[in-house]
């Protein structure tokens, strides 16, 4: 959320939600510290319903509307109403929001056609996931949480083509400030001149 949060001094020195913050949250919650974990559950419950199963799910599965707003669902369901659905507004990122089904729709049309080309100059696998997961991104289609959503959808999409999960830098010695810098500017590059160098070299990091 973009909402302006009050630090308050407490035993734990944890900053308070504001009401706009905790607007449309299924649980309890009163701080930040509590929200992040309470998310970083839920993302956990997804990732191993998504990446630790006995046969990864097919691409032809993955690549679908309903999949995708069913993985963002399972990751933020547990802790927030309106997971799974499309924004409603427009952002400071992001198309459009009237644009957002639109514009998956043609993405998932070019990677359907990625994973099924033939030809000499068709791309890898890691190639059509990172791509996937830039673009998706790009689009921002949910209110929160559409960066670690398009990681993961990018991880389970690599798995289904055959290829290992990526590390998204967690095999770095950098601390997350410098990793998250590293990641922005890595988009960035994708973002002006479809560079996707930096982006894939950060994901196998």
């Amino acid at each position: 959320m973009t909402s302006e949060t009050i630090d308050i001094q407490d035993s734990g020195h944890n900053t308070i939600l504001t009401e706009e913050e905790k607007a449309g949250l299924r649980l309890p919650l009163n701080f930040k510290d509590e929200l992040d974990q309470a998310e970083a559950v839920n993302i956990s419950k997804a990732q191993s319903w998504a990446l630790l199963r006995k046969r990864s799910i097919s691409p032809k599965k993955i690549l679908t509307e309903e999949w995708l707003k069913g993985l963002h669902e399972k990751m933020y369901g547990d802790v927030w109403n309106w997971a799974g659905t499309y924004r409603r507004s427009d952002k400071n990122i992001g198309v459009e929001w009237w644009k957002i089904p639109i514009e998956l729709k043609t993405l998932l049309d070019d990677a359907n056609y990625w994973i099924t080309d033939t030809s000499p100059n068709r791309l890898s696998s890691d190639q059509i996931a990172i791509q996937l997961s830039h673009r998706s991104v790009h689009i921002h289609p949910f209110p929160n949480g559409n960066g670690r959503w398009s990681r993961l959808l990018a991880d389970v999409l690599v798995v289904g083509l055959g290829e290992k999960a990526f590390s998204w830098g967690s095999g770095s010695v950098l601390d997350d400030n410098l990793l998250r810098r590293n990641y922005i500017d890595a988009l960035h590059d994708a973002d002006r001149n479809y560079d996707y160098r930096a982006l894939s070299a950060f994901a196998r990091n």
